[in-house]
């Protein structure tokens, strides 16, 4: 269940800090009943980031083989040990 709190309740810094410490999911700070910001601990931040990345990499290694740029795994392995002497 999403977490919403009104900006009045950024005064208390400590009870906001550890709310943000405990909440394993984004906080949606409201000014006058609108979206205003969202907030989330670093723990969270750093998770949603590292999949969105992979996500993203995945994307890019899918387009390249739609558009041809691949190579073929033998032969550039191939290529590796000749020229490195593996």
């Amino acid at each position: 269940m999403a977490i919403i709190v009104p900006i009045k309740e950024l005064k208390d810094t400590n009870k906001f800090s550890t709310m943000c410490e405990n909440a394993n999911e984004p906080i949606y700070v409201t000014k006058n009943g609108y979206g205003n910001m969202v907030v989330m601990n670093v723990d969270y931040y750093n998770k949603v980031f590292e999949k969105l990345i992979v996500k993203h990499q995945i994307m890019e290694g899918l387009d390249d083989i739609k558009n041809g740029k691949v190579s073929d795994g033998k032969k550039f392995m191939k290529e590796l040990k000749e020229k490195y002497g593996l």
